[in-house]
């Protein structure tokens, strides 16, 4: 029987059952061979129209028309939204009062958008388990920066912790030569002796109003005046792993005695 719904007297509304996933191998092979019969009417059916365009020209001229304007016109669309949006990120400017409006999405994509402003080509990654990277970003002078964001509306500081993870996964996971901690707060002192340590860059308020405000690019603060060149790549690699071992090894109790 039908259930009925509420709605003018003496009517009733089917209520159509939702598709589910097949639940044993019967129904496998009954879903299957369906999609099989499916995609074949489909290749079939293709196959004729295309059998009936071609072989009629004032069909296959008209349609043919049609899809090359299609194709124009989205080209054309997607490079017109590309410029309004270079045109709008050029007039970027944040305030430290806008910053620290944002929650901790918007930060991300602030950040993600004046890196764009300054061109580099970046983009958004930031999610659960993103291993601490929020922004990567490829500098036109081969660089490639991982930006991990610390939004604070308390002013909190951010610890040491961030920085020893950032340390471990920028390399090894997402093979950065630039790896950057930002954020709208400031830094305790442990985690500013740690970054200096891992050659890892920060940028707490102060450099954040500079950059955001328009007077100063991202460049500029990571000193990102050469192309990096393959052999550098590799030297600023290997120097930043063995110092970090080096460091660590000195933090560890006991680290550094022969067994």
């Amino acid at each position: 029987m039908i259930p009925a719904q509420k709605g003018a007297p003496g009517c009733s509304t089917a209520v159509l059952p939702r598709p589910r996933k097949p639940g044993d191998r019967t129904e496998w092979i009954a879903a299957g061979f369906i999609a099989f019969a499916t995609l074949w009417a489909a290749f079939h059916a293709a196959q004729a129209a295309i059998e009936v365009i071609f072989s009629r020209w004032y069909i296959g001229v008209p349609t043919g028309m049609g899809v090359a304007g299609a194709i124009a016109a989205w080209w054309w669309w997607k490079a017109a939204a590309a410029r309004r949006r270079s045109a709008r990120l050029r007039d970027l400017l944040l305030t430290p009062a806008d910053l620290d409006a944002m929650g901790y999405t918007a930060f991300e994509w602030a950040v993600h958008d004046l890196m764009l402003r300054d061109g580099i080509d970046a983009r958004h990654v930031g999610r659960r388990g993103d291993k601490a990277a929020d922004v990567i970003g490829h500098d036109r002078r081969g660089y490639r920066i991982v930006v991990q964001c610390k939004h604070t509306t308390t002013g909190k500081k951010v610890g040491a912790s961030v920085i020893y993870t950032v340390n471990g996964t920028a390399g090894p996971t997402h093979n950065a030569d630039v790896a950057v901690v930002v954020t709208n707060g400031s830094f305790t002192r442990g985690a500013r002796e740690q970054a200096a340590d891992y050659r890892i860059h920060l940028f707490g308020r102060d450099e954040l109003h500079r950059w955001a405000a328009g007077g100063t690019s991202v460049q500029e603060l990571l000193k990102l005046t050469t192309p990096l060149r393959p052999w550098r790549r590799l030297r600023h690699t290997s120097m930043r792993l063995i110092r970090s071992s080096a460091t660590a090894r000195s933090k560890t109790p006991g680290g550094d005695r022969r067994r």
